[in-house]
C-alpha cells in the first residue's frame, strides 16, 4: 500500500513555519509535517508532509502560491517512509545534559539526563540544528559554573527548547518570546507537554517590545538564537536587558559572520567568554562587561 509526501522548499522561515501548520490544516490531514532550515548556509527550509492519502493537487497548489514555495512536489512512497523520515528528523539529540526528543523515542531517555519532548508537529527548531545544539550546549557550560540565573528570556523562542531546558534545571522566571505567532502557538503546545506552562510565559512580540518584558528587566541570561541581521540589531538592546555581569547566549551566526558579530557586541560592552562551533554554526557566550 502506498503513502505519499508533499516537499518543497522556502527560503524564508516565516514562510516555512505557516506553510507546516497550513499542510496541518489540510483535509484529510497528513500523517506527519517536517520543517527545518537546511544546514548548508543558504538560508533555505524544507518543509514536508506525508499523507496515508494522496493529497489534492489544487489544495497543494494554493498553497504553493500563496507561501511562494519553489514548487511542492507529491511523490509516491512505501506507506512506512514517512514514519522512517520522522522518526529519522526528530531522531534523539544530546547536548550535554539534555537530551531532546520526540514522543516515539521516549522510551530513550537517559535517566540522568534532562529530557525535552518535541512532538513531530511542532518541528520548529528541534534541537538538530546546529544552532540550537549549539546554545543547549553552552547553556550547560554555563550551569555547571554555578552562576546565579534567577531572570532568563528567550527573544525569538520558536519550540521553546532553550526556555524549557532552563526551566527544567532552574527555579528561574522565564519569559518565551517570537514575532510569528505560529512559533508562539508551537511553544505552548511544547511548554504544556513538558508540563512548563505554568512556569514559563509565553509571548508574541518583536524583539523586547512588550510591557511584559520591559518591566521584567533587566535579565541574568537573554538567549537570542536569531540571523545575524537580528543580532546585530538587538545587541544595543540586549546589553541594556541584561544585568551588570549578565550573560547572553546568541547563536545562529555562520562561522565567516563570527569576527564580525563579536566586534560588534564587544562595541557594546560585551565579550566573549565561550564559542562553540558545530559545522558551519557558531554559538557565542557573552558577559555584560559594565
Amino acid at each position: 500500500m502506498l503513502s505519499y509526501s508533499a516537499i518543497t522548499k522556502v527560503n524564508d522561515r516565516e514562510r516555512a513555519e505557516g506553510l507546516g501548520v497550513a499542510f496541518e490544516k489540510l483535509n484529510p490531514p497528513p500523517v506527519g509535517v517536517g520543517v527545518f532550515e537546511l544546514e548548508d548556509g543558504s538560508g533555505e527550509w524544507e518543509v514536508g508532509a506525508y499523507f496515508h492519502n494522496r493529497p489534492d493537487e489544487l489544495s497543494i497548489l494554493i498553497l504553493e502560491n500563496a507561501f511562494e514555495a519553489s514548487g511542492i512536489i507529491i511523490s509516491e512512497i512505501p506507506e512506512t517512509d514517512w514514519v522512517s523520515k520522522v522518526k529519522r528528523d526528530l531522531s534523539p539529540v544530546e547536548a550535554g545534559r539534555f537530551f531532546v526528543f520526540g514522543k516515539h523515542d521516549s522510551k530513550k531517555l537517559p535517566k540522568d539526563r534532562v529530557g525535552l519532548l518535541i512532538e513531530a508537529s511542532m518541528a520548529f527548531g528541534t534541537g538538530h540544528h546546529g544552532t540550537t545544539k549549539g546554545c543547549l550546549l553552552a547553556l550547560d557550560k554555563l550551569i555547571k559554573r554555578e552562576v546565579k540565573i534567577d531572570n532568563v528570556i528567550d527573544i525569538g523562542c520558536g519550540t521553546a527548547v532553550l526556555a524549557m531546558a532552563i526551566g527544567k534545571v532552574i527555579s528561574a522566571k522565564i519569559i518565551a518570546s517570537d514575532t510569528d505567532q505560529v512559533a508562539v502557538e508551537v511553544a505552548l503546545k511544547n511548554l504544556k507537554a513538558n508540563k512548563l506552562e505554568k512556569r514559563i510565559t509565553c509571548l508574541h512580540a518583536t524583539g523586547f517590545e512588550d510591557a511584559l518584558i520591559k518591566s521584567a528587566r533587566p535579565f541574568d541570561l537573554i538567549f537570542a538564537n536569531i540571523l545575524k541581521p537580528t543580532l546585530i540589531d538587538l545587541a544595543p538592546s540586549i546589553r541594556s536587558y541584561l544585568k551588570r555581569s549578565g550573560y547572553a547566549i546568541i547563536s545562529g551566526i555562520l562561522d565567516v559572520q563570527a569576527i564580525e558579530v563579536i566586534k560588534f557586541y564587544r562595541k557594546n560592552n560585551l565579550e566573549v567568554i565561550d564559542r562553540i562551533d558545530l559545522g558551519e554554526w557558531v554559538t557565542l557566550t557573552l558577559i555584560s562587561s559594565e
